[in-house]
């Protein structure tokens, strides 16, 4: 099949006729710089804040688990500025980038970030921030990257970056704008998922621990220990390895496919291939729980909407006696800070973090009676709905916006425009 009228064939792709390829280090007002290499300290307002690869997001925001600082007299020298980008130039993360931000306050970056500081006579910060996410840049980061065994791209590789640009400053401005509009709702959601996952963590706290009771509940909770109120011991699960997902196999659940709020997220989906499968297969009702590692204490209450699975080995599966415990109403016990503080006095007795299924057995739950762990569960349940659709509505916007940027950044699709700026890169 020929090209469309009006496009031609790059190194980048098809782009418009009156597109051209151009070199990220002839787009910029200086040389790519490296940050400062100096360790982090604990975070202090009246030191710099730092930014490290760990503290951006996939989607390419400051979002730091724990903020840190940086102490050193020449920080000032590192700060960012208004327009700035940073890319992660090794390891794992390499290709990974930060558009600067001002509303996230004065930021020095570190030594395994280079920063970029494009031209605005000829690029807008915006327009490249958008490109670097799209598969053409990751296409060539990972062919860039693959000259050694430890992947990494240093300043001036990134300098030979290929860029796709429009004749006019004006019509990157405005791709850049009609992207802008997508994140802002995109952030708009986050900020309504982050806002309406603490309403349900408050919501556990209290329904979970009997400090809120529902209406028309009364009476004393009893303590129990899990292992009384399970219809068999906790057991473990297969020790077999992965394979590539078929159809024709049952899917795998490991640790790392349950996700922080205890769903079946696999990234990609794997099957399991062995002789006695069935007799992992998880049932409705079954709790997983992680047994060792990190992520010790994550759990899983299995859905069935998620397909046929497999339970690995390093998670071990109970079954509540339903005339004792709801299977919920335990799911959403083992996601609060009671639970998560037990787990850390449980697998603190040793160097590596671990609770074998005995252990686990001995988890103390305050339960009320079966009505009202039902009731708790459906409120959560409900809850749990609307973060979901949310989620659903904030994946697809991301999907939209995925497309938006193959579409503009490639010239596709163009934006009407009055008779704009020419481009001088």
């Amino acid at each position: 099949m020929g090209l469309k009228p009006k496009y031609k064939q790059t190194e980048v792709g098809v782009i418009p006729e009156d597109w051209n390829v151009h070199t990220l280090r002839g787009c910029l007002s200086a040389q790519p710089d490296y940050g400062i290499n100096a360790p982090a300290v604990p975070f202090s307002d009246k030191l710099p804040a730092y930014i490290r690869i760990t503290d951006i997001t996939e989607d390419g925001r400051f979002s730091p688990e724990k903020p840190v600082s940086v102490k050193r007299a020449d920080a000032n020298r590192y700060y960012l500025n208004d327009g700035d980008i940073v890319f992660a130039r090794t390891g794992a993360s390499v290709g990974k980038s930060y558009l600067y931000r001002p509303t996230d306050g004065k930021l020095v970056f570190a030594g395994f970030l280079i920063r970029v500081s494009p031209d605005a006579a000829k690029l807008v910060p915006a327009y490249l921030a958008g490109y670097v996410t799209t598969g053409a840049y990751w296409n060539w980061v990972r062919l860039m990257s693959m000259r050694s065994g430890q992947p990494g791209i240093n300043g001036k590789e990134y300098g030979q970056l290929p860029i796709p640009l429009p004749p006019t400053i004006d019509e990157q401005r405005a791709i850049a704008g009609a992207l802008s509009d997508v994140d802002a709702l995109i952030g708009a959601l986050n900020q309504l998922i982050a806002k309406k996952r603490d309403l349900k963590q408050a919501a556990m706290q209290q329904l979970l621990t009997g400090q809120k009771r529902l209406p028309g509940f009364h009476g004393e909770w009893e303590v129990k220990r899990l292992g009384d109120c399970l219809l068999s011991r906790p057991d473990y699960g297969i020790n077999a390895a992965a394979v590539p997902f078929s159809d024709k196999l049952p899917s795998y659940i490991r640790i790392t496919d349950i996700s922080e709020h205890g769903r079946f997220c696999p990234d990609p989906r794997v099957s399991v291939k062995a002789a006695n499968t069935d007799q992992y297969f998880l049932q409705e009702g079954e709790v997983v729980f992680a047994r060792t590692g990190a992520s010790v204490g994550k759990s899983y209450l299995y859905e069935p909407h998620d397909g046929q699975l497999v339970f690995a080995g390093f998670l071990i599966r109970v079954r509540p006696n339903p005339d004792l415990l709801v299977p919920a109403f335990l799911a959403a016990y083992a996601t609060t800070k009671p639970y998560w503080n037990w787990v850390r006095l449980m697998s603190m007795r040793s160097g590596q973090p671990g609770i074998n299924g005995n252990e686990y057995a001995q988890l103390p739950l305050s339960l009320p009676p079966l009505p009202e762990q039902t009731a708790i569960a459906e409120v959560l349940s409900d809850m749990d709905a609307e973060l979901a659709a949310l989620e659903q509505r904030r994946n697809k916007t991301r999907a939209l916006k995925q497309g938006m940027m193959q579409e503009l950044l490639t010239g596709r699709t163009r934006l009407p425009l009055d008779e704009g700026t020419p481009c001088v890169a």
